[in-house]
């Protein structure tokens, strides 16, 4: 006889409230085991593949692709052999019985919640399985699974923002998978039979809800504009002898193996100017009317992914060797960019480093990651003209490698002096590396 096991959302960052639903892995009545990853959420920080905790057959989901789920909601319904726990005889503790779903607990190591009162709720989220639940459960209910077209989940949650059927969409992309240009020339295509508008706005407007980490960053930016007060200070550096020691530091063996970018010397010569300005590395208690100096540091480095903006950091860069710094920076980026960050390495930053010039500008006006006292923006190093003095006093004109560096500090935690000694100093580093003997 089975029994219907019912798994709850759990809290899979570090408090937050709700998760959106990117792709199921699973449909009802496809069997399932332990462990298999049967959906994958996206949260304000991340997103996470949720694995089952139960063996069985899934008799429900009670999401759709792109719901927002408040954590402690019903997630899926799996009917198992062995009523009252999970399959493979350990203790579950993320799902419940239905008779017993006021006592609904977390799934192993995804830390505390609770039961889902008074949290916030976006839209209407289904409500916990009971028998006319399951006629109404229609996540992949309707088609088989060979004729479920191949599209990324991102291009799905396309496809349902436009009211576009998949199954109506020609594929152009590799492995004739579904790409978003053909979902957009399909909505084009279905607007006049499916939602008429006013010649003025068609096909000239795309409106694309606000959720996940677009909506995570976009309330850390408002807050933290309207509540730091914000300077930017910047400067124009040579930073020939930095690219120089990049070669020379690229040819090393013990290097070989490492991507040596021009990045991470700048962040290697921020950290090293840190050490001088200790006020850049604080952050400002409100509620305390404190100023709390960090005697660690954790370098946020801005990424630009798929998925939006994260800020992951590295905990204690500056107590790292230039080879651990490497390391840790391209650890960080291919972790961000396979949007595999987690929620722990998105938080306790401290100061921030973000590279706009890799997009070919110049500089920028960074706004501070929320709590941290400064971020350096990098512009893009170029090649350009440059007045040299000989010994003797005599200038010329080079061509010399020299990029934009753009400090923003919060202007109650750093005065003037602060903040220009910090972004000189760092330049000054760049411009002679061997100054970071001193």
């Amino acid at each position: 006889m089975t029994s219907p096991q019912q798994f709850l959302l759990p809290d899979v960052g570090e408090g937050l409230t709700e998760a959106e639903i990117l792709a199921w892995s699973v449909r009802p009545g496809d069997v399932v085991e332990v462990n298999q990853i049967i959906v994958e959420v996206e949260t304000a920080k991340a997103a996470v593949e949720l694995p089952s905790p139960y063996a069985g057959v899934v008799s429900a989901l009670h999401a759709e692709v792109g719901d927002l789920l408040p954590v402690g909601r019903p997630l899926i319904t799996i009917d198992t052999d062995t009523p009252g726990e999970a399959a493979g005889g350990a203790p579950d503790a993320g799902a419940v019985r239905l008779p017993d779903a006021e006592q609904a607990a977390l799934l192993v190591g995804y830390g505390p919640q609770g039961t889902g009162a008074g949290r916030r709720r976006r839209r209407p989220a289904p409500a916990p399985a009971q028998p006319q639940r399951a006629d109404s459960v229609e996540v992949g209910a309707p088609e088989p699974a060979a004729a479920r077209p191949a599209a990324k989940p991102p291009v799905r949650k396309l496809a349902k923002d436009l009211g576009v059927d998949l199954t109506t969409v020609a594929p152009t992309g590799p492995g004739n998978t579904i790409t978003r240009e053909d979902v957009h020339e399909a909505a084009r295509g279905a607007t006049p039979q499916t939602a008429p508008a006013p010649d003025a706005s068609r096909n000239t407007e795309t409106r694309i809800p606000v959720r996940g980490v677009r909506r995570h960053t976009a309330a850390a930016m408002v807050a933290s504009a309207f509540t730091a007060p914000h300077v930017t200070e910047f400067i124009t550096v040579d930073v020939t002898a930095t690219m120089r020691l990049r070669e020379l530091v690229a040819g090393r063996r013990e290097f070989r193996d490492l991507r040596v970018t021009p990045l991470l010397f700048f962040a290697r010569a921020f950290l090293v100017a840190l050490a001088k300005t200790s006020e850049a590395n604080s952050s400002w208690d409100e509620a305390a009317q404190e100023i709390v100096l960090k005697h660690y540091v954790n370098l946020g480095v801005a990424a630009a992914t798929d998925r939006g903006l994260v800020v992951p950091n590295i905990k204690g860069a500056d107590r790292m060797s230039l080879h651990e710094l490497a390391q840790a920076l391209a650890d960080l980026t291919a972790t961000a960019r396979a949007g595999r960050t987690s929620p722990q390495d998105m938080t306790g930053g401290t100061v921030t480093l973000t590279n706009v010039g890799v997009f070919g500008v110049d500089t920028g006006t960074p706004i501070l990651n929320p709590g941290e006292a400064a971020i350096l923006a990098v512009g893009a190093v170029r090649r350009m003209p440059w007045v040299v003095q000989d010994d003797d006093g005599n200038e010329r004109i080079e061509p010399r490698w020299g990029t934009q560096l753009a400090l923003s500090f919060d202007h109650r935690l750093m005065d003037g002096r602060q903040g220009s000694e910090l972004l000189a100093n760092t330049a000054q580093i760049l411009q002679e590396p061997g100054l970071a003997m001193l």
